[in-house]
């Protein structure tokens, strides 16, 4: 089998390595140069750089208030959603003491009555024998209750209860007929 790129005839095995040299010695220049070429704008890189910075700080310019905007749009649509939140949440507060006004009310009405019924019951009863209830029950609930019923029977309910409570109740229902005497020793 026989080489192709030896089919030269005045080339000769020998001879080929020759060429071969030769021709690589006659591009070994031109390498050069290009290498050259390429080193030159590094050399020179200052011109270029200074250029560089410019074109960035004209850039950098020339958005900085399409940034400034962009980011007071993005913080004012934030302030809207912050804004209609709190307005949420006022509505709902507000719902919600409306809510607590109403049960409120229902539960003073409540009280109300369930006091007048209690004071009616403890009106029909006998003060002997509602005395010990009065001894157990809350010195408040127990000196405003007695204060409602009739002062023949509160004196006669006064009478039937522990002494140290009767005196309780007596101090209590005197400091509500005059605030300047203290409600409550204990």
């Amino acid at each position: 089998m026989t080489n192709h790129i030896c089919t030269l005839p005045w080339l000769g095995r020998g001879s080929f390595a020759i060429l071969a040299a030769a021709v690589s010695l006659a591009l070994l220049p031109s390498a050069q140069a290009q290498q050259q070429q390429q080193q030159q704008p590094l050399l020179g890189a200052a011109p270029e750089t200074n250029t560089s910075q410019q074109e960035v700080q004209q850039y950098c310019g020339t958005i900085v208030d399409a940034a400034r905007d962009q980011r007071y749009l993005i913080q004012k649509q934030e302030l809207e959603k912050l804004q209609a939140d709190v307005t949420d949440r006022i509505k709902m507060l507000e719902t919600r003491r409306a809510e607590y006004q109403d049960w409120l009310k229902r539960r003073d009405d409540f009280v109300s009555k369930a006091k007048d019924g209690l004071v009616d019951i403890y009106k029909s009863s006998k003060a002997d024998e509602v005395a010990p209830q009065f001894n157990e029950m809350d010195i408040t609930i127990a000196a405003a209750l007695i204060m409602r019923l009739p002062a023949r029977q509160s004196s006669q309910i006064l009478s039937a209860m522990d002494a140290k409570k009767a005196a309780m109740v007596a101090r209590i229902m005197a400091s509500a007929a005059n605030p300047q005497i203290p409600k409550d020793p204990s």
